[in-house]
């Protein structure tokens, strides 16, 4: 399983991950299962949220015992991103996952709460050491910069955001943006919802001729395209075994230059948007 710095942390973390959104929808033993496959599989880092129905208690029980094995994300709502919700909302998020820490806690998206406060809530879960490192999720390049205004540079260890063949508006911004800062891109619905190509369209096709060429699969080539250079990683959401094994067979995919190029063709981005798209 390929894996890069992330962010700030200065710790290798792999390049893809699991995502658990409506991840209890396959109900709870398969998940677990799922999850627990994809350690072994070495896809390690684990994103979660207060705000994902069950998820946190899934994931609890897949990483019983192997807690120094997996990065673990997770999220506070923005209605209770104010200073001291932010702080019981981590704490409740510990509680349901069974663990002391989290690697990294993320501001799921702005909310009415100052920024400020979100903030100096994080920096104080650091230094109770419940929280590794923090970061932001769906945040354009206007609220990148209020936040490092805030916090200074070197503080803000991901940004995670929207981004699959048929959404590629961070890369206009967002993406060079956290080049420059060394934030961690982390996208997040990666094969789209319910929007992926079909086999029987051009584009599909195109996927189709590219993994043939590798012996893999389409939804491999759009994992290998939308990890191919740092600081990006992405995390799928696979709530059985199978979907499990081919995401992290992504991992050590490696495009052809023509290949990148044909699927750029392919997926044209459009011009710059208005605002960041979310999902």
């Amino acid at each position: 399983m390929q894996k890069r710095i992330f962010g700030i942390t200065g710790r290798e973390v792999a390049v893809i991950g699991q995502g658990t959104w409506h991840i209890h929808t396959a109900g709870r033993r398969v998940s677990v299962a799922a999850i627990q496959s994809g350690i072994e599989l070495g896809m390690t880092h684990i994103d979660t949220a207060e705000l994902y129905d069950g998820a946190e208690t899934i994931v609890a029980e897949a990483i019983a015992g192997r807690r120094d094995e997996v990065f673990v994300v997770s999220k506070v709502l923005p209605q209770n991103a104010s200073r001291r919700a932010t702080i019981r909302a981590c704490e409740q998020s510990l509680q349901r996952l069974r663990i002391e820490r989290l690697d990294c806690y993320l501001l799921h998206w702005r909310g009415r709460h100052p920024l400020a406060d979100t903030i100096a809530a994080f920096e104080e879960l650091k230094q109770q050491g419940k929280i590794l490192a923090w970061g932001v999720s769906n945040f354009d390049v206007s609220d990148l910069d209020e936040a490092v205004g805030l916090a200074g540079e070197g503080r803000i260890a991901c940004n995670q955001v929207l981004y699959h063949l048929g959404e590629r508006a961070i890369e206009h911004a967002v993406l060079p943006w956290c080049e420059k800062h060394d934030v961690a891109l982390v996208g997040y619905s990666p094969f789209g919802q319910g929007s992926f190509p079909r086999a029987q369209s051009h584009e599909g096709q195109v996927l189709d001729a590219i993994a043939t060429a590798h012996d893999a699969t389409p939804r491999q080539v759009a994992l290998a395209f939308l990890t191919r250079r740092a600081p990006l990683f992405a995390i799928p959401k696979a709530s059985r075994l199978e979907h499990t094994t081919e995401n992290a067979r992504a991992a050590d995919l490696r495009l052809t230059d023509q290949e990148l190029a044909r699927l750029e063709k392919t997926f044209p981005r459009s011009g710059p948007p208005r605002s960041l798209p979310m999902g």
